[in-house]
């Protein structure tokens, strides 16, 4: 087996995130029907390599390293590291091997919110960017292409008024200044983008109450919310769960985590740490609810209860979010063609009136 092969194994196992929970619910179904972990990556092995006559698929490839892995006295998760991502070898880490299938059950469960709270977000996002860069489209095509033939007909003494004259404004601000609308465009993108993760600070607690920082706050929450939940269910202390998320977290995760330790280590619960931090992190009714339960029995089960309410409640608000973004969006396109059509109509009576 080639290097490329092995590379190409994990690209694909890492990113066919549906096919990869799959194997994860497999490998637990077999673990808990008393199947040694080494008879199950067997099983799925075959499964996947249909009865070792495609061996050199990227699934079978992996049952095959882990197993090699697992027989130089590698564990599970040493097993499996580099080939999961991050967040997923911090749940296996968790349970030793009488507890594995729970792990992999915890994982599908985090794995699948994430997930849902992901593409609730991209189509309350893409389709409204769609349209913004249509758009810009629309602008800079009628700068370039609508407005020039019409001012050539009518020649340089007009004086345009109303909707045409700010029609050939924005033309011939187009027409100078088309590149610095796209790369400016891209740029920002492209920043807001990098932000997302990367920027922290009492400042970013400002921006994280507007879109798209409240999103992607939504987004960060939700994941950390639902991994905290399946980490103490697994035995784990809050204290310890918060450390290995923090070291785990990018940025802007890592930076209100690692806030919220340092309340805990001075003897505040969860929900009470959480509120110190000023940072509104998840939101007022969760942290209320944390700082309830946090010193009642049954913890890891309230904090699953409001994580999976959580969960159902951002995707619910990113629904509506996202059909706010699309009627405004559409609200601006038409808007837009209008001014374009309007001023179209006006350059072209106003010609009509110069020549007559």
């Amino acid at each position: 087996m080639t290097r490329i092969e092995l590379l190409y194994s994990k690209l694909v196992f890492r990113l066919n995130t549906e096919k990869r929970m799959a194997t994860y619910r497999k490998l637990s179904s077999l673990l808990r029907n008393n199947f040694t972990l080494m008879e199950a990556l067997s099983r799925i092995e075959k499964i996947e390599s249909k009865g070792g006559t495609k061996p050199n698929e990227p699934f079978a490839i992996l049952m095959r390293e882990w197993q090699k892995n697992l027989e130089r006295g590698q564990s599970f998760p040493e097993a499996s590291r580099g080939w999961v991502p991050i967040n997923e070898t911090l749940l296996l880490t968790l349970g030793d091997v009488s507890k594995l299938s729970i792990a992999l059950d915890n994982i599908s469960r985090v794995t699948d919110g994430v997930e849902k709270i992901k593409r609730s977000i991209l189509s309350a996002v893409a389709y409204p960017l769609f349209l913004l860069a249509l758009t810009l489209g629309i602008i800079i095509m009628v700068g370039l292409y609508l407005v020039p033939p019409l001012r050539e007909a009518a020649g340089t003494e007009i004086i345009w008024r109303g909707t045409a004259a700010s029609l050939v404004w924005i033309a011939d601000f187009s027409k100078d200044n088309w590149h610095l609308f796209v790369s400016g465009f891209i740029a920002t993108i492209l920043a807001v983008w990098f932000s997302l993760s990367n920027w922290s600070g009492k400042l970013r607690g400002v921006f994280d109450k507007l879109p798209p920082w409240s999103m992607y706050k939504v987004q960060s929450s939700v994941s950390w919310l639902i991994s905290l939940s399946a980490m103490v269910a697994a035995g784990c202390t809050i204290p310890s769960a918060m450390k290995m998320l923090s070291d785990n977290s990018n940025k802007y995760l890592s930076d209100i985590l690692e806030s919220t330790l340092r309340f805990i280590s001075n003897g505040d619960n969860l929900g009470v740490a959480l509120a110190n931090t000023k940072r509104g992190f998840p939101n007022e009714e969760i942290i209320g609810d944390l700082a309830i339960y946090a010193d009642m029995n049954s913890f890891d089960q309230n904090l699953s209860k409001i994580a999976n309410d959580y969960l159902d409640e951002s995707v619910r608000r990113m629904e509506s979010i996202s059909s706010t973004f699309n009627s405004v969006g559409i609200l601006l396109i038409s808007i837009i063609i209008g001014w374009v059509v309007f001023g179209t109509f006006q350059m072209q009576d106003q010609i009509t009136s110069a020549l007559t």
